[in-house]
């Protein structure tokens, strides 16, 4: 019978220690992104870390955390969605509509100019609609979710602009006489002299974050991007629980819509152009994988923070709006690149690890 010598031991081992280090050091590869962008910027550009400065990029970052956020499960679920962007647009253009031009009951003759109470709400219906009309679409069609949601961008976009004949619906702040002001609130509002949105990005973070962690709908979420079939044989109703992942991602692309119009007092339906790209790099850089079945709602958060930091530090630096496009594909394919390696790692090492428990068997 053959016996290892203790040099035989002690060189696998010291393998695997280095690569179990450098899995954690991808693990954490967002977190480190952050520290090092925060300290590049520190030293760049005077004043970088002032609470003016913080303040306006965390409401900028919050734009994009809702997104990235609600597109989390999407992605786990090893779907995409490219509609949000779009449906941030309309949502805004609809709140603009109901503000600024009231619903027009024409048998009677008159408009209904609904209050800000009621706006908010009718906003967030109709991105959760929008968001569950793409997860049936996805679901009962068997149609591929890039194609889905990339003709309803179009879709959302045209309507934005038939909503308003391609113009802006301004003055958001409404009409004392009509009642419906206040709307304004919602971006220009702060709470202990931190602006509503950014309360609004953590409590969203942490309500998301429950539901993956703590109740069943998350647990299956996972399951899913890790095998769809498998989870459908252990009784997880996949086809349910996509419609309601895709809902959620409208649900939250609403909120952005309503928050930036908020913010900008005006509604525009090309707002929100892009926004989809920040979102999934937001995604990615966090952590969670394309393939489906891995990722963290707080790697989402710092992954946001990154993206949000870098491109407010470039253009804080003066770097040419071009040359920021092309920086941000880079962290995006470089993004996808350590994923990627990461995905390779630890198939490996569940491969060592079953093959150590055999031998221990």
């Amino acid at each position: 019978m053959k016996t290892l010598t203790s040099s035989a031991i002690t060189a696998p081992a010291g393998l695997r220690t280095r690569e179990n280090l450098l899995l954690l050091l991808l693990k954490l590869r967002t977190f480190i992104a952050l520290i090092l962008i925060l300290g590049f910027f520190t030293v760049m550009v005077p004043g970088f870390l002032a609470g003016g400065s913080m303040i306006i990029m965390m409401k900028h970052i919050a734009i994009n955390a809702f997104l990235a956020l609600g597109i989390t499960f999407v992605i786990i679920t090893a779907g995409i969605d490219l509609s949000i962007g779009a449906t941030l647009g309309l949502c805004g253009m609809i709140a603009g509509w109901m503000i600024t031009q009231g619903i027009v009951l024409p048998m009677f003759g008159i408009a209904i100019f609904p209050s800000v109470w009621v706006v908010v709400p009718v906003v967030l219906v109709v991105g959760g609609l929008i968001g569950a009309a793409n997860g049936l679409i996805i679901t009962r069609y068997n149609v591929a979710p890039f194609i889905c949601t990339l003709g309803t961008m179009y879709i959302l976009r045209g309507a934005a602009m038939l909503l308003s004949n391609g113009e802006t619906f301004p003055a958001l702040d409404g009409n004392p006489r009509l009642g419906n002001t206040g709307f304004d609130l919602i971006g220009s509002g702060s709470l202990l002299a931190i602006p509503y949105s950014i309360w609004l990005m953590f409590l969203l973070a942490l309500l998301i974050a429950y539901i993956a962690r703590r109740l069943p709908f998350g647990r299956h979420v996972y399951a899913i991007g890790d095998n769809e079939r498998a989870a459908e044989l252990s009784g997880i109703k996949v086809k349910q629980v996509k419609v309601w992942v895709y809902t959620l991602s409208g649900l939250c692309a609403a909120l952005a819509g309503i928050v930036v119009s908020s913010q900008l007092v005006a509604s525009h339906p090309a707002t929100g152009t892009a926004f989809e790209m920040n979102a999934i790099a937001a995604v990615v850089l966090g952590g969670t994988s394309l393939a489906g079945g891995r990722g963290t709602i707080l790697g989402t958060l710092i992954g946001a923070f990154v993206i949000g930091i870098l491109a407010d530090g470039l253009v804080m630096m003066g770097v040419s709006e071009f040359w920021q496009m092309v920086i941000k594909g880079m962290v995006i394919i470089i993004a996808v690149i350590i994923d990627q390696m990461q995905n390779r790692m630890q198939h490996k090492a569940a491969i060592v690890s079953q093959k150590a428990d055999k031998a221990a068997g």
